[in-house]
């Protein structure tokens, strides 16, 4: 979409399956990883990825061109895959179905940024270099 401009800044919350505690600590950091590469694959810029034992939070900047449930489920759909093909868990992994999604405005990046990206130890991780 030449001369489009746009400044979409969406955080999308999703589940595991019954919301077991099977994102484990040992892993969890490649899922995140992975999630980014599959995001930027489909030109959309992953900001923040981050999550617990349960859910993950993506923050991301989406261009127009792109429907938000047809990137959350290429997301999951890759992202479970790569779970079970890495034989992560025991069994069947998959995500619960549907997602939340909230919308920002560029002044509030910061804001959430630390939101998502305060761990329980006070850490701040899977910080994309490219945010502004």
């Amino acid at each position: 979409m030449a001369g489009t401009f746009s400044q979409i800044y969406i955080q999308v919350v999703f589940a595991v399956k019954g919301r077991e505690n099977l994102l484990q600590k040992p892993w969890r950091d490649e899922i995140f990883k992975y999630m980014a590469g599959i995001i930027k694959g489909k030109n959309q810029n992953p900001i923040i990825i981050n999550g617990v034992s349960n859910h993950v939070h993506l923050f991301i900047e989406l261009k127009p061109a792109m429907a938000l449930s047809d990137l959350v489920r290429d997301v999951k759909n890759n992202s479970s895959n790569f779970i079970n093909n890495q034989k992560f868990v025991r069994g069947k992994f998959s995500w619960q179905e549907g997602f939340g999604s909230f919308s920002y405005s560029h002044s509030q990046i910061g804001k959430i940024g630390m939101k998502i990206n305060i761990t329980p130890s006070g850490l701040i991780k899977n910080r994309d270099p490219g945010l502004r």
